[in-house]
């Protein structure tokens, strides 16, 4: 790639993120791969600081930082701190809403996004009370966790009061959700920028009702369909993520969203898709990094010009010669004008111009169609 970008994947180690990374150094111009357990940050009044492995971590134009629930207060912490130096493309909020049912739940629903219905309790026996007037079978589900850990089913009253009691001595939240019978099947959306960019149908493998591929789940190619599409870039939106995977189940009501995950696994939906899905996230991490630099760079110019802008208007002059000192932006070999040049001239799209070009000069007039 013609420009020079540094980027930085920090994550557990993955294999989906040993595959990410590999393909990001086809487009960045350097890549670190971090271990988010080596990640310190100090926070300390205005300043704040990130260390790696006990050493300042350097500046990065592109950081895509992701990992478990477990981390998720450190990655938003993370985030918070770099996001305005760099692009990122998951939103500090991100990590603890996508990282807790309930918070997903409750985006998706300010947003008008289908779901199942769910349901939270304060107490136990509060919980009980709504079993009587639920139909069965249902689904308990723990806020956090991934992969289908931490979701029960029960087919009956007796079964979820069990459920319930043993839930108690933990002192766990937890979540009822009505039960979808989909046959074991769900869908996953890959949500990349603006568009789906690979998707699969899952399916529970034996004695299993989760889809999940960590819980034995098999993949088969699929081609949603546009409000399928539109419901997992909507759902990627509300939880402010550029990239993210979306589940959802098809029930007689239409499709209803499940789960968001800012860390999905590629293993499956790469094999089953025959996607390069790490390309594709690695190819729009590079455009977005760029983009951010350009603007970055423009608004820097803009600040230049303002500052060093000489008017000459006088009585030789009448037109107001402007001599604007700054930098230009080369993007794909094209030479792209700081928009206060374009806004202290009187010139329009419809307008024709003669171009004249010397080694060091450009001069664009306006011609006078007669």
């Amino acid at each position: 790639m013609t420009t020079n970008l540094r980027a930085a994947l920090i994550s557990l180690g993955s294999t989906s993120s040993d595959w990410t990374g590999e393909a990001m150094k086809k487009y960045f111009s350097e890549v670190d791969e971090l271990d988010i357990r080596k990640i310190d940050i100090k926070i300390s009044g205005k300043d704040d600081e990130i260390l790696y492995d006990g050493k300042v971590l350097g500046k990065y134009d592109c950081v895509y930082a992701k990992g478990s629930f477990r981390y998720a207060q450190l990655l938003k912490t993370l985030t918070t701190v770099l996001n305005k130096k760099c692009y990122m493309p998951i939103s500090a909020d991100a990590f603890t809403i996508a990282h807790d049912k309930l918070l997903t739940h409750l985006e998706l629903q300010k947003q008008g996004i289908p779901m199942p219905r769910t349901y939270i309790t304060a107490t136990i026996n509060a919980a009980k009370k709504i079993l009587e007037d639920i139909k069965f079978p249902i689904v308990m589900k723990f806020p956090h966790g991934t992969g289908g850990k931490g979701v029960m089913f029960a087919d009956s009253y007796g079964a979820a009061s069990s459920l319930l009691d043993a839930l108690s001595t933990l002192r766990q939240p937890f979540i009822i959700q009505e039960y979808i019978d989909t046959g074991g099947i769900d869908l996953r959306l890959i949500v990349v920028g603006d568009r789906v960019v690979a998707s699969m149908k899952r399916k529970a493998g034996p004695l299993e009702a989760r889809a999940n591929f960590h819980s034995g789940g098999t993949g088969e190619n699929y081609e949603p369909d546009y409000m399928i599409k539109k419901i997992a870039i909507d759902t990627a939106r509300a939880i402010r993520a550029d990239i993210c995977a979306v589940d959802i189940l098809q029930s007689a009501r239409g499709p209803l969203v499940i789960e968001a995950n800012v860390s999905p696994g590629l293993q499956l939906i790469t094999k089953t898709s025959k996607i390069n899905v790490a390309d594709i996230i690695a190819k729009y991490l590079y455009d977005k990094a760029s983009d951010n630099k350009s603007r970055a760079t423009d608004a820097h110019s803009s600040r230049m010009i303002t500052g060093m802008i000489s008017a000459v208007d006088d009585k030789k002059n009448p037109g107001r010669q402007r001599k604007l000192i700054t930098d230009l932006t080369f993007r794909g070999g094209n030479i792209i004008i700081p928009e206060i040049v374009t806004r202290s001239t009187e010139l329009s799209p419809s307008d024709t111009f003669e171009i004249t070009t010397e080694p060091d000069s450009i001069i664009i007039k306006k011609m006078k169609i007669r």
